[in-house]
């Protein structure tokens, strides 16, 4: 059972997590979500409500729509925990999932991340929209991202080095999830030559992800050249509690770290792994995937630490951790 005395560190996921509906339990049950959502619909000149009931899978898998519903999402479930007495005393997020971590952490506010989301989302459907095009339009140019699984990261990682030095352009080894786990970003193309070259290698699987581009690679330059003035307009404030950052694996020293952290993220690898390692070392009670899914469960649950990570994305999965 969870109390307010429960040393607890909040996981934050990305983008991929979104589902029709999420957060929407929240609205009944939540002053602090029902503010959220006014604030996200101001920050994306839309109705956010609206937006989760009336959208199907593939419209909420736009960037430019996934990434403000998740961390609205995300934000959700973390004002919730808060107003039943849970306050982190860590965070991280992955890959979007920062920018609520970085809320959490008291870094930014919630109003300004979700600005923050709404101007990256666009940069990264604009980035993703141009790569297919300049590849000859169409769905099947869309570049994108792919699970690699039952190989080690430093053999993925090898592999896309090898195969890179042997001419195959437009492929980054992007999410170091877990030991059995790597994303890799590409454009259509390479993805589908590398598909079955890590099949060969002796990959158990290759699953194209829902995400609509190569994030966390070189592919998105452009993006963030077009972010970086946003993340200028916003005050990042030191951490007040431990944050830890996709790119270097570690702790964030100062606001003006995570602000640079936050520009570089845009086309680094998450080094996961090492961020996991860090939040095992605080002696901390309890981990809470605090959004959508339950993909960070399933990554921690590889990690091999026997701290437990629980589900607090819904209103449901919240109440239960009071009660079991």
């Amino acid at each position: 059972m969870v109390n307010k005395d429960t040393k607890t560190a909040f996981l934050f996921p990305g983008q991929g997590a979104q589902y029709p509906g999420m957060a929407l339990d929240f609205l009944a049950v939540s002053k602090e979500a029902k503010a959220l959502f006014a604030q996200a619909s101001d920050a994306m000149g839309r109705d956010m409500e609206a937006l989760l009931r009336d959208s199907d899978a593939d419209t909420l898998k736009r960037s430019d729509i996934a990434q403000p519903t998740v961390t609205l999402a995300n934000l959700c479930a973390a004002a919730f925990l808060g107003e039943k007495g849970i306050a982190p005393k860590a965070a991280a997020g992955h890959s979007l999932g920062e920018y609520a971590a970085l809320v959490s952490a008291k870094v930014i506010s919630a109003a300004d991340c979700l600005k923050l989301v709404s101007a990256r989302g666009r940069a990264m459907q604009e980035t993703v929209e141009h790569i297919a095009e300049k590849s000859g339009g169409g769905e099947d140019s869309a570049p994108g991202m792919a699970a690699i699984l039952g190989l080690a990261p430093e053999q993925v990682e090898a592999l896309v080095r090898d195969w890179t030095a042997a001419g195959l352009e437009g492929l980054y080894a992007a999410n170091i999830n877990s030991p059995r786990q790597v994303v890799v970003a590409g454009t259509a193309a390479a993805l589908a030559v590398a598909q079955e070259k890590f099949k060969e290698a002796g990959a158990k699987r290759v699953l194209r992800l829902q995400v609509a581009g190569p994030f966390h690679s070189p592919l998105m330059a452009e993006a963030a050249d077009k972010f970086g003035p946003a993340l200028e307009s916003v005050q990042f404030l030191d951490p007040a509690i431990p944050l830890f950052s996709n790119v270097s694996g570690k702790a964030v020293s100062s606001g003006a770290e995570a602000r640079d952290l936050a520009l570089k993220q845009i086309t680094s690898p998450v080094r996961w792994i090492a961020e996991e390692s860090a939040i095992a070392g605080l002696g901390l009670d309890l981990l809470l995937e605090t959004g959508p899914g339950k993909a960070l469960q399933g990554l921690w649950k590889d990690s091999g630490s026997s701290l437990p990570c629980c589900a607090a994305g819904r209103v449901e999965d919240i109440e239960q951790l009071f009660t079991n």
